[in-house]
């Protein structure tokens, strides 16, 4: 089953001029693109985070936002999920090991190494970090098994902290991820298990203040408009770049990866490395596809939007079955696959949350 879904493109009013060291220029714009929105799976449950393998085994992610989470990972095994990689893990209570128990799964990211790694800030309902919690797990797709626990400790993950999204850099075994919770890049080496945070007291990894429209309401919580810092990540191998922005924003920047490693920058200095790509909508995910476009879930827009470091903007999806797209995962044969959380919805979601995928071959 598929379904057809219509283009979309960008009101070029609302498009600002890109801004770089060198000067500005304006974002192109080009709504000439469709793609066919295909149904992959459906849950109940909210989940976040979606990895799917080579061989199309798709892993996902329920955060504990609420006192009902039975299960935080599960591969969707005939579209059915099955705790992975084990039962145990998926039974933490507050009396057990938060360091050795999946406490609040946010996020996912098979690498191009196929290795499995699975992030956990730990701060169940937005009520604080479980102390010894914060986490990232690999794991062997091979075995099924963990072999390997990174902690965070509490100068990296404080107890406002929240862990969101992921990116690995297979050619240096080092990771980049962000803190929607506190505002800051995290550059993780995984040689040494030991974690950095950067750009903490800068504007690109803090929310804009921002009231979004999703949905065609504003987004409230208990009539507060949420402020969510760095969200979205994506890494580009071959130059060697972060880009990142914060959920309540609509501004993309990026980093040279090299001056997030070089620990001898004091912040001022790695700060003065920060560039604006441009203002391209509010988005919780963010993806650099084989095409070398970073993809980007707009959730003003119920679409996935696609740029290029050189400024063309351009939708490539649009529906609205696509309510508050979230976590991007790039399967086998060039197949985007991403989830709905539908977040702005609330507790009483008005339809069931979706697993999506679109070709992006052209």
């Amino acid at each position: 089953m598929t379904i057809t879904v219509y283009r979309l493109g960008f009101i070029a009013a609302g498009l600002a001029a890109l801004v770089s060291m060198t000067g500005c220029r304006t974002l192109s714009v080009n709504s000439d693109i469709a793609r066919t929105l295909e149904p992959v799976a459906f849950s109940d449950r909210q989940w976040t985070g979606i990895a799917v393998s080579r061989d199309k085994r798709i892993f996902v992610n329920y955060p504990r936002w609420s006192d009902n989470v039975p299960l935080s990972v599960a591969e969707l095994v005939d579209g059915k999920p099955v705790p992975y990689p084990s039962q145990s893990l998926n039974e933490w209570t507050r009396d057990k090991d938060p360091s050795s128990h999946f406490v609040c799964v946010q996020a996912m990211y098979i690498d191009d190494l196929q290795r499995l790694w699975i992030l956990d800030p730990a701060n169940p309902k937005f009520q604080g970090v479980v102390p010894g919690g914060p986490k990232l797990l690999q794991v062997d797709l091979g075995t099924d098994r963990v072999v390997r626990t990174i902690s965070f400790p509490p100068d990296v993950a404080g107890p406002s902290s929240y862990l969101n999204d992921l990116r690995v850099d297979v050619k240096r075994d080092m990771a980049y991820l962000t803190d929607s919770g506190d505002g800051a890049l995290l550059v993780l080496d995984l040689n040494t298990g030991r974690a950095r945070r950067v750009l903490d007291d800068h504007p690109s990894a803090h929310s804009e203040d921002i009231l979004l429209t999703i949905g065609g309401e504003p987004w409230l919580i208990n009539g507060n408009k949420p402020q969510v810092h760095a969200d979205g990540i994506a890494y580009d191998p071959n130059s060697d770049t972060v880009f990142f922005q914060a959920l309540t924003g609509r501004t993309m920047y990026s980093i040279n990866a090299a001056a997030l490693r070089d620990a001898s920058l004091d912040e001022q200095s790695l700060q003065q490395q920060v560039k604006t790509v441009g203002r391209t909508g509010s988005s919780d995910g963010l993806l650099l596809g084989p095409d070398g476009k970073i993809y980007i879930s707009a959730l003003e827009r119920d679409a996935i939007l696609r740029t290029t470091p050189t400024g063309d903007v351009e939708t490539v999806v649009q529906s609205d079955a696509i309510a508050w797209p979230d976590s991007f995962s790039l399967g086998p044969d060039n197949q985007l696959y991403f989830t709905t959380a539908r977040i702005h919805e609330g507790a009483e979601p008005r339809d069931r949350y979706g697993i999506y995928r679109i070709s992006l071959e052209d």
